[in-house]
Protein backbone atom coordinates (compact mmCIF):
# COMPACT_ATOMS: atom_id res chain seq x y z
CA UNK A 1 0.00 0.00 0.00
CA UNK A 2 1.71 3.52 -0.83
CA UNK A 3 1.50 6.30 1.23
CA UNK A 4 -1.30 8.69 2.15
CA UNK A 5 -2.40 11.09 -0.12
CA UNK A 6 -3.09 14.79 1.72
CA UNK A 7 -6.81 15.82 1.23
CA UNK A 8 -7.71 19.01 2.07
CA UNK A 9 -9.52 19.19 5.79
CA UNK A 10 -12.39 21.12 6.39
CA UNK A 11 -13.23 22.00 10.13
CA UNK A 12 -15.73 24.71 10.64
CA UNK A 13 -14.91 25.07 14.22
CA UNK A 14 -10.78 25.51 14.06
CA UNK A 15 -9.31 28.43 12.06
CA UNK A 16 -6.70 27.53 9.49
CA UNK A 17 -3.53 27.47 10.33
CA UNK A 18 -2.45 30.05 7.35
CA UNK A 19 -4.76 32.51 8.92
CA UNK A 20 -2.65 32.83 11.80
CA UNK A 21 1.15 33.35 10.91
CA UNK A 22 2.44 35.71 9.20
CA UNK A 23 2.44 34.21 5.09
CA UNK A 24 5.59 36.25 4.71
CA UNK A 25 7.59 34.36 7.06
CA UNK A 26 11.25 32.67 5.02
CA UNK A 27 9.79 28.91 6.08
CA UNK A 28 6.10 30.27 4.29
CA UNK A 29 8.06 31.08 1.21
CA UNK A 30 10.58 28.57 1.23
CA UNK A 31 7.25 26.03 1.16
CA UNK A 32 5.89 27.69 -1.99
CA UNK A 33 9.32 27.63 -4.15
CA UNK A 34 9.70 23.47 -3.44
CA UNK A 35 7.48 21.62 -5.89
CA UNK A 36 6.24 18.95 -3.17
CA UNK A 37 4.11 17.44 -5.53
CA UNK A 38 7.13 16.12 -7.54
CA UNK A 39 8.72 14.90 -4.34
CA UNK A 40 5.77 12.97 -3.78
CA UNK A 41 5.76 10.89 -7.01
CA UNK A 42 9.38 10.28 -6.59
CA UNK A 43 9.11 9.37 -2.67
CA UNK A 44 6.19 6.93 -3.49
CA UNK A 45 7.86 4.61 -6.37
CA UNK A 46 10.11 4.03 -3.22
CA UNK A 47 7.70 2.51 -1.14
CA UNK A 48 5.57 -0.55 -2.43
CA UNK A 49 4.00 -2.66 -0.15
CA UNK A 50 0.99 -4.97 -0.35
CA UNK A 51 -0.95 -5.36 2.99
CA UNK A 52 -0.27 -2.87 6.19
CA UNK A 53 -1.79 0.67 6.69
CA UNK A 54 -1.05 3.27 4.48
CA UNK A 55 2.46 4.90 4.69
CA UNK A 56 3.29 8.57 6.43
CA UNK A 57 2.93 11.63 3.48
CA UNK A 58 5.84 11.51 1.40
CA UNK A 59 5.30 15.86 2.04
CA UNK A 60 5.93 15.13 5.65
CA UNK A 61 8.46 12.90 5.42
CA UNK A 62 10.58 15.06 3.10
CA UNK A 63 10.01 18.14 5.00
CA UNK A 64 11.10 16.72 8.59
CA UNK A 65 14.36 15.78 6.79
CA UNK A 66 14.84 19.00 5.49
CA UNK A 67 14.16 20.73 8.99
CA UNK A 68 16.52 18.01 10.42
CA UNK A 69 19.09 18.99 8.50
CA UNK A 70 18.23 22.82 8.28
CA UNK A 71 18.47 23.12 11.78
CA UNK A 72 21.25 20.40 13.02
CA UNK A 73 18.23 18.10 15.16
CA UNK A 74 18.39 14.35 15.39
CA UNK A 75 15.15 12.35 14.50
CA UNK A 76 13.34 12.84 17.75
CA UNK A 77 14.01 16.49 18.43
CA UNK A 78 12.77 17.02 14.82
CA UNK A 79 9.46 15.73 15.70
CA UNK A 80 8.81 17.09 18.70
CA UNK A 81 9.80 20.62 17.75
CA UNK A 82 7.48 20.31 15.07
CA UNK A 83 4.77 20.17 17.35
CA UNK A 84 5.74 23.13 18.79
CA UNK A 85 6.30 25.35 16.28
CA UNK A 86 3.12 26.04 14.06
CA UNK A 87 5.58 27.29 10.78
CA UNK A 88 7.46 23.86 10.49
CA UNK A 89 3.73 22.03 10.55
CA UNK A 90 2.59 24.83 7.89
CA UNK A 91 5.84 23.69 5.54
CA UNK A 92 4.79 19.62 5.91
CA UNK A 93 1.41 20.60 3.94
CA UNK A 94 -0.68 21.09 7.61
CA UNK A 95 -3.80 22.60 7.49
CA UNK A 96 -4.51 22.92 10.72
CA UNK A 97 -2.54 23.30 14.03
CA UNK A 98 -1.67 19.86 15.39
CA UNK A 99 -0.78 19.35 18.97
CA UNK A 100 0.37 15.78 18.92
CA UNK A 101 3.74 14.11 16.70
CA UNK A 102 2.63 13.26 13.38
CA UNK A 103 5.41 9.77 13.19
CA UNK A 104 7.54 7.66 15.46
CA UNK A 105 10.99 9.05 15.25
CA UNK A 106 11.88 5.88 14.02
CA UNK A 107 9.99 6.27 10.72
CA UNK A 108 12.74 8.33 9.46
CA UNK A 109 14.95 5.50 9.97
CA UNK A 110 12.66 3.61 7.92
CA UNK A 111 12.20 5.59 5.11
CA UNK A 112 15.63 6.87 5.03
CA UNK A 113 15.76 2.86 3.77
CA UNK A 114 13.85 2.94 1.54
CA UNK A 115 14.53 6.06 -0.18
CA UNK A 116 18.39 5.37 -0.80
CA UNK A 117 20.87 7.24 -1.96
CA UNK A 118 19.04 8.16 -5.47
CA UNK A 119 16.00 9.25 -3.18
CA UNK A 120 17.99 11.61 -1.30
CA UNK A 121 19.84 13.03 -3.98
CA UNK A 122 15.97 14.31 -5.64
CA UNK A 123 16.07 16.30 -2.03
CA UNK A 124 19.30 17.68 -2.78
CA UNK A 125 18.14 18.70 -6.45
CA UNK A 126 14.58 20.12 -5.55
CA UNK A 127 16.83 22.33 -3.25
CA UNK A 128 18.75 23.70 -6.13
CA UNK A 129 16.16 24.18 -7.96
CA UNK A 130 14.08 26.21 -5.29
CA UNK A 131 17.09 28.32 -5.03
CA UNK A 132 16.60 28.89 -8.62
CA UNK A 133 13.26 30.33 -8.18
CA UNK A 134 14.32 32.54 -4.81
CA UNK A 135 17.42 34.10 -6.87
CA UNK A 136 19.43 32.46 -5.12
CA UNK A 137 22.00 31.52 -8.08
CA UNK A 138 21.29 31.94 -11.55
CA UNK A 139 21.11 29.58 -14.76
CA UNK A 140 24.39 29.55 -15.39
CA UNK A 141 25.93 29.16 -12.29
CA UNK A 142 26.44 25.64 -12.09
CA UNK A 143 28.33 26.21 -15.50
CA UNK A 144 31.16 27.52 -13.11
CA UNK A 145 32.12 24.85 -9.55
CA UNK A 146 34.44 24.48 -7.07
CA UNK A 147 35.28 20.83 -5.76
CA UNK A 148 37.00 19.77 -2.62
CA UNK A 149 37.13 16.90 0.10
CA UNK A 150 36.97 16.54 3.72
CA UNK A 151 36.17 13.64 6.08
CA UNK A 152 32.84 13.33 7.64
CA UNK A 153 33.46 11.38 11.21
CA UNK A 154 31.48 8.56 11.78
CA UNK A 155 29.87 8.56 15.35
CA UNK A 156 32.54 6.35 17.12
CA UNK A 157 34.42 6.56 20.75
CA UNK A 158 38.55 6.79 19.37
CA UNK A 159 39.74 3.39 18.97
CA UNK A 160 42.49 1.67 20.99
CA UNK A 161 43.66 -1.69 21.38
CA UNK A 162 42.04 -2.13 24.94
CA UNK A 163 38.67 -0.70 24.48
CA UNK A 164 38.24 -2.41 21.36
CA UNK A 165 39.14 -6.01 22.79
CA UNK A 166 37.12 -5.15 26.07
CA UNK A 167 34.06 -4.50 23.22
CA UNK A 168 34.58 -8.17 21.33
CA UNK A 169 34.72 -9.62 24.82
CA UNK A 170 31.42 -7.92 26.05
CA UNK A 171 29.55 -8.89 22.55
CA UNK A 172 31.12 -12.08 22.90
CA UNK A 173 29.88 -12.73 26.15
CA UNK A 174 26.70 -11.16 25.81
CA UNK A 175 25.96 -12.63 22.36
CA UNK A 176 26.71 -16.32 24.51
CA UNK A 177 24.21 -16.10 27.07
CA UNK A 178 21.58 -14.46 24.17
CA UNK A 179 21.92 -18.35 22.33
CA UNK A 180 22.17 -20.52 25.71
CA UNK A 181 26.46 -21.10 25.46
CA UNK A 182 27.79 -21.92 28.67
CA UNK A 183 31.55 -20.57 28.78
CA UNK A 184 33.91 -21.40 31.20
CA UNK A 185 35.21 -18.29 31.70
CA UNK A 186 33.73 -14.87 31.03
CA UNK A 187 36.50 -12.51 32.44
CA UNK A 188 33.96 -10.13 33.86
CA UNK A 189 35.99 -8.91 36.64
CA UNK A 190 39.25 -9.14 35.53
CA UNK A 191 38.41 -7.92 31.78
CA UNK A 192 37.15 -4.45 32.80
CA UNK A 193 39.94 -3.59 35.47
CA UNK A 194 42.79 -4.38 32.56
CA UNK A 195 41.19 -1.88 30.93
CA UNK A 196 41.52 0.63 33.60
CA UNK A 197 44.89 -0.02 34.57
CA UNK A 198 46.10 0.14 30.61
CA UNK A 199 45.06 3.42 30.27
CA UNK A 200 46.29 4.57 33.86
CA UNK A 201 49.87 2.82 32.38
CA UNK A 202 49.62 5.17 29.11
CA UNK A 203 48.94 8.14 31.06
CA UNK A 204 52.24 7.87 33.36
CA UNK A 205 53.61 6.66 29.94
CA UNK A 206 54.75 3.56 31.50
CA UNK A 207 54.87 1.84 28.36
CA UNK A 208 56.36 -1.84 29.22
CA UNK A 209 53.70 -2.41 31.61
CA UNK A 210 50.85 -1.01 29.00
CA UNK A 211 51.70 -3.83 27.10
CA UNK A 212 52.37 -6.55 29.41
CA UNK A 213 48.65 -5.58 30.55
CA UNK A 214 47.33 -5.39 26.75
CA UNK A 215 48.68 -8.59 25.97
CA UNK A 216 47.04 -10.13 29.12
CA UNK A 217 43.80 -8.85 27.75
CA UNK A 218 44.34 -9.46 24.70
CA UNK A 219 44.90 -13.25 25.64
CA UNK A 220 41.52 -13.17 27.83
CA UNK A 221 39.57 -11.81 24.37
CA UNK A 222 41.22 -14.82 22.80
CA UNK A 223 40.03 -17.19 24.86
CA UNK A 224 36.23 -16.05 25.54
CA UNK A 225 36.45 -16.39 21.25
CA UNK A 226 37.19 -19.45 21.15
CA UNK A 227 35.09 -20.81 23.47
CA UNK A 228 31.87 -19.47 21.52
CA UNK A 229 33.82 -20.59 18.14
CA UNK A 230 33.66 -24.08 19.51
CA UNK A 231 30.01 -23.91 20.40
CA UNK A 232 28.86 -21.77 17.79
CA UNK A 233 27.41 -25.14 15.78
CA UNK A 234 24.84 -25.40 18.26
CA UNK A 235 23.25 -22.02 17.64
CA UNK A 236 20.21 -22.16 14.86
CA UNK A 237 20.33 -20.62 12.03
CA UNK A 238 19.14 -17.27 12.62
CA UNK A 239 21.19 -16.20 14.69
CA UNK A 240 24.40 -18.05 13.32
CA UNK A 241 25.06 -16.01 10.57
CA UNK A 242 25.68 -12.81 12.81
CA UNK A 243 27.48 -14.73 15.58
CA UNK A 244 30.27 -15.44 12.93
CA UNK A 245 30.60 -12.43 11.72
CA UNK A 246 30.94 -11.11 15.39
CA UNK A 247 33.94 -13.73 15.90
CA UNK A 248 35.55 -12.70 12.77
CA UNK A 249 35.73 -9.33 13.43
CA UNK A 250 37.29 -10.15 17.00
CA UNK A 251 39.78 -12.33 15.18
CA UNK A 252 40.61 -9.38 12.98
CA UNK A 253 40.47 -7.18 16.11
CA UNK A 254 42.78 -9.61 17.99
CA UNK A 255 45.07 -10.50 14.98
CA UNK A 256 46.03 -6.44 13.65
CA UNK A 257 48.69 -4.87 14.64
CA UNK A 258 49.89 -0.66 14.75
CA UNK A 259 51.04 -0.53 11.50
CA UNK A 260 48.54 -2.70 9.33
CA UNK A 261 46.46 -1.62 6.44
CA UNK A 262 42.61 -1.70 6.74
CA UNK A 263 42.24 -2.48 10.21
CA UNK A 264 39.07 -2.60 11.72
CA UNK A 265 38.37 0.50 14.40
CA UNK A 266 35.32 -0.27 15.55
CA UNK A 267 33.24 -3.43 16.17
CA UNK A 268 29.59 -1.82 15.32
CA UNK A 269 30.83 -0.24 12.47
CA UNK A 270 33.59 -1.64 10.03
CA UNK A 271 33.63 0.70 7.06
CA UNK A 272 35.02 3.35 9.46
CA UNK A 273 38.13 4.22 7.57
CA UNK A 274 41.46 6.60 9.25
CA UNK A 275 42.16 10.01 7.49
CA UNK A 276 45.15 11.79 8.05
CA UNK A 277 44.35 15.20 6.76
CA UNK A 278 47.95 16.98 8.32
CA UNK A 279 45.85 19.06 10.81
CA UNK A 280 47.91 19.66 13.95
CA UNK A 281 45.09 19.67 16.06
CA UNK A 282 43.65 16.19 14.80
CA UNK A 283 46.06 14.28 13.17
CA UNK A 284 43.84 11.61 12.43
CA UNK A 285 40.12 11.69 11.75
CA UNK A 286 37.65 8.58 11.55
CA UNK A 287 34.92 7.79 9.18
CA UNK A 288 34.62 8.81 5.19
CA UNK A 289 36.12 10.99 2.49
CA UNK A 290 33.05 13.48 1.32
CA UNK A 291 33.83 14.99 -1.82
CA UNK A 292 31.57 18.75 -2.18
CA UNK A 293 30.53 20.46 -5.10
CA UNK A 294 29.65 23.89 -4.97
CA UNK A 295 28.77 26.67 -7.42
CA UNK A 296 31.79 29.39 -7.82
CA UNK A 297 30.17 32.56 -7.01
CA UNK A 298 27.29 31.44 -4.71
CA UNK A 299 28.59 28.86 -3.04
CA UNK A 300 25.37 26.44 -3.30
CA UNK A 301 25.93 22.63 -2.96
CA UNK A 302 25.53 20.81 -6.64
CA UNK A 303 26.97 17.73 -5.50
CA UNK A 304 27.63 15.90 -2.52
CA UNK A 305 28.71 12.20 -1.84
CA UNK A 306 31.20 9.57 0.37
CA UNK A 307 33.76 7.93 -1.13
CA UNK A 308 34.78 5.14 0.60
CA UNK A 309 38.45 3.78 0.27
CA UNK A 310 40.12 7.10 1.27
CA UNK A 311 41.03 7.81 -2.87
CA UNK A 312 43.35 9.86 -3.85
CA UNK A 313 41.53 13.28 -4.38
CA UNK A 314 41.88 13.48 -8.54
CA UNK A 315 40.55 10.00 -8.71
CA UNK A 316 37.19 11.62 -7.22
CA UNK A 317 36.55 14.53 -9.67
CA UNK A 318 34.96 12.82 -12.45
CA UNK A 319 32.55 11.30 -10.07
CA UNK A 320 31.79 14.73 -8.52
CA UNK A 321 31.54 16.31 -12.02
CA UNK A 322 29.06 13.66 -13.08
CA UNK A 323 26.74 13.72 -10.23
CA UNK A 324 26.72 17.93 -10.90
CA UNK A 325 25.16 17.51 -14.15
CA UNK A 326 23.21 14.88 -13.24
CA UNK A 327 21.58 17.00 -10.37
CA UNK A 328 21.24 20.36 -11.67
CA UNK A 329 20.58 18.83 -15.20
CA UNK A 330 23.39 20.93 -16.85
CA UNK A 331 27.33 20.03 -17.42
CA UNK A 332 30.02 22.38 -15.31
CA UNK A 333 32.00 23.87 -17.76
CA UNK A 334 34.90 24.85 -15.49
CA UNK A 335 36.43 23.37 -12.63
CA UNK A 336 38.34 24.30 -9.81
CA UNK A 337 40.18 22.92 -7.36
CA UNK A 338 43.12 22.69 -5.25
CA UNK A 339 46.66 21.50 -5.59
CA UNK A 340 45.49 17.88 -4.25
CA UNK A 341 44.01 17.26 -8.35
CA UNK A 342 47.18 18.19 -9.49
CA UNK A 343 47.10 16.61 -12.95
CA UNK A 344 43.39 15.37 -13.81
CA UNK A 345 41.54 15.93 -16.57
CA UNK A 346 38.06 15.18 -17.74
CA UNK A 347 36.50 15.38 -20.85
CA UNK A 348 34.45 18.44 -21.59
CA UNK A 349 35.68 20.27 -18.47
CA UNK A 350 38.50 22.49 -18.54
CA UNK A 351 40.72 22.49 -14.97
CA UNK A 352 41.96 24.93 -12.99
CA UNK A 353 43.60 24.66 -9.50
CA UNK A 354 46.78 27.36 -7.92
CA UNK A 355 49.70 27.47 -9.26
CA UNK A 356 49.29 27.02 -13.07
CA UNK A 357 51.39 29.86 -14.92
CA UNK A 358 50.86 29.13 -18.35
CA UNK A 359 47.95 30.76 -20.00
CA UNK A 360 46.46 32.26 -16.63
CA UNK A 361 44.75 35.71 -17.20
CA UNK A 362 44.19 38.64 -14.80
CA UNK A 363 40.72 37.31 -14.91
CA UNK A 364 41.45 33.98 -14.65
CA UNK A 365 43.57 34.23 -11.61
CA UNK A 366 41.18 36.14 -9.29
CA UNK A 367 38.80 33.12 -10.40
CA UNK A 368 41.44 30.27 -9.26
CA UNK A 369 41.47 32.37 -6.16
CA UNK A 370 37.93 32.12 -5.02
CA UNK A 371 38.50 28.03 -5.10
CA UNK A 372 38.98 29.36 -1.05
CA UNK A 373 35.35 30.24 -0.84
CA UNK A 374 34.29 26.15 -0.21
CA UNK A 375 36.22 26.22 2.90
CA UNK A 376 33.80 28.25 5.15
CA UNK A 377 31.10 26.64 3.53
CA UNK A 378 32.01 23.00 4.78
CA UNK A 379 32.76 24.90 8.06
CA UNK A 380 29.37 25.95 8.26
CA UNK A 381 28.13 22.49 6.93
CA UNK A 382 30.00 21.05 10.55
CA UNK A 383 28.95 23.70 12.51
CA UNK A 384 25.42 24.55 11.61
CA UNK A 385 24.93 21.41 9.71
CA UNK A 386 25.69 17.46 10.97
CA UNK A 387 28.54 16.98 8.20
CA UNK A 388 30.36 17.06 11.96
CA UNK A 389 29.60 13.31 12.96
CA UNK A 390 27.36 11.36 11.14
CA UNK A 391 25.00 8.62 13.05
CA UNK A 392 23.60 6.73 10.13
CA UNK A 393 24.68 3.10 10.14
CA UNK A 394 27.24 1.62 7.39
CA UNK A 395 28.02 2.90 3.75
CA UNK A 396 24.62 3.62 2.52
CA UNK A 397 23.93 5.78 6.16
CA UNK A 398 27.68 7.42 5.02
CA UNK A 399 26.12 8.22 1.52
CA UNK A 400 22.82 9.48 2.56
CA UNK A 401 24.04 11.26 5.19
CA UNK A 402 26.82 13.02 3.48
CA UNK A 403 23.60 14.26 0.47
CA UNK A 404 21.13 15.29 3.06
CA UNK A 405 24.06 17.39 4.81
CA UNK A 406 23.73 19.17 1.20
CA UNK A 407 20.47 20.04 1.28
CA UNK A 408 20.08 21.34 4.80
CA UNK A 409 23.37 23.85 3.42
CA UNK A 410 20.83 24.66 0.70
CA UNK A 411 18.06 25.43 2.46
CA UNK A 412 19.74 27.77 5.16
CA UNK A 413 21.36 29.55 2.20
CA UNK A 414 17.59 30.19 1.00
CA UNK A 415 16.25 30.79 4.09
CA UNK A 416 19.01 33.30 4.40
CA UNK A 417 18.26 35.22 0.95
CA UNK A 418 14.31 35.33 1.94
CA UNK A 419 15.32 37.16 5.70
CA UNK A 420 17.12 39.36 3.70
CA UNK A 421 14.72 40.48 1.43
CA UNK A 422 11.61 40.67 4.04
CA UNK A 423 14.57 42.84 5.72
CA UNK A 424 14.53 45.37 2.49
CA UNK A 425 10.95 45.27 2.20
CA UNK A 426 10.87 46.73 5.84
CA UNK A 427 13.55 49.09 5.05
CA UNK A 428 11.60 50.25 2.27
CA UNK A 429 8.07 50.70 4.06
CA UNK A 430 9.97 52.89 7.10
CA UNK A 431 12.63 54.78 5.58
CA UNK A 432 12.52 54.21 1.52
CA UNK A 433 15.43 56.86 1.17
CA UNK A 434 17.31 54.24 3.40
CA UNK A 435 16.69 51.25 1.36
CA UNK A 436 17.44 52.81 -1.88
CA UNK A 437 21.14 53.54 -0.73
CA UNK A 438 20.91 49.39 0.81
CA UNK A 439 20.12 48.05 -2.51
CA UNK A 440 22.29 50.30 -4.54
Amino acid sequence: MGPKTPMPEQDFFRHPLREQINLKHPLVRLAELINWDRLGVLMSESFVSSKGRPASSPRLIAGLLYLQHAFDLSDEEVVWQWVENPYWQVFTGETYLQTEPPIDPSSLTRWRKRLGEAGVEELLAETIEAAKRAGVIKAASVKRVIVDTTVMEKAIAHPTDSRLLERCREHLVKAAARHGLKLRQNYNREAPRLGLQIGRYAHAKQYKRMRKALRTLRSRVGRVMRDVERQVAQVADPGRAALMELIGRTKRILAQKPKDKNKLYALHAPEVECLAKGKARTPYEFGVKVSITTTHKEGLVVGMRSMPGNPYDGHTLAEALEQAAILCDATPEVAIVDRGYKGVAVDGVKIYHPGLRRGITRGLRAMIRRRSAIEPAIGHMKTDGKLDRNWLKGALGDAMHAVLCGAGHNLRMILRKLRLLCVFVLAALFNPSVAADVMV
